[in-house]
């Protein structure tokens, strides 16, 4: 299908072990009918691979490691443009029309969208909120807010470094220097599992710390091997 701008977006999930969310990320994005979904698993042992492929997506196969799966995405995509989904986050009905318009801009190389968590607790919807003003003001996006792309940019650019962490700030990072990035105003919804499971300001120190480490040039791998992934 063919959106505001007439580009045919490929949507890419990297999925890991992702079976309690992956039919409900699936089937929300088929009612808004994308040109393709592609379902890019790093080795699940549960059945998020299995009920990907009953649900007619288009599915591959890669080592671990959400930068390597989502590169391999879009290596396959037929799209103009690429959307990076992950499982548990699910786009707003105006999702797939909002980029198109946003794509109509020649400028725009790429773009985010605002985000809210599905919890129902006050703190997530501060959380999402504090998250979208950073980004705007800031022009960098993390994956779970959506990160499109002209994939002709993504191509040039090397796609997603393949590091353990940080790699869609690192992306972010590089957009910036090649065009506008659009900051859209309606909100994808993402699983406010993390914070539930960790704690929120347990979660939010935690995630601001790793950046800042990070931005101020610490390796991605010594970050991984000390503090984990925090996504």
């Amino acid at each position: 299908m063919e959106h505001a701008s007439g580009a045919h977006i490929s949507v890419i999930i990297p999925t890991l072990n992702e079976e309690r969310v992956i039919v409900r990320s699936i089937e929300s994005l088929q009612a808004l009918g994308p040109d393709e979904i592609i379902v890019v698993d790093g080795g699940s042992t549960d059945r998020t691979r299995e009920l990907a492929a009953a649900h007619g997506v288009r599915l591959a196969v890669t080592s671990a490691g959400r930068a390597r799966q989502m590169n391999r995405g879009a290596e396959l995509a037929q799209g103009e443009s690429l959307l990076f989904l992950h499982a548990d986050t699910c786009l707003p009905a105006s999702g797939l029309e909002d980029i198109g318009r946003a794509l109509e801009d020649l400028r725009v190389v790429a773009g985010r969208f605002d985000v809210e968590l599905d919890g129902n607790r006050w703190s997530f919807r501060v959380i999402g909120a504090l998250i979208s003003w950073r980004s705007r003001l800031s022009r960098v996006a993390t994956g779970d807010q959506g990160i499109f792309v002209r994939k002709v940019t993504f191509e040039q650019l090397g796609g997603f470094p393949e590091i353990p962490l940080m790699e869609d700030i690192a992306l972010s990072r590089m957009l910036k220097k090649t065009g506008k990035i659009a900051c859209l105003r309606s909100r994808v919804v993402t699983s406010a599992r993390r914070w539930e499971k960790e704690g929120v300001w347990r979660t939010i120190m935690r995630m601001w710390w790793l950046k800042l480490l990070y931005l101020c040039g610490f390796s991605p791998y010594g970050l991984k091997r000390y503090y984990g992934d925090p996504r």
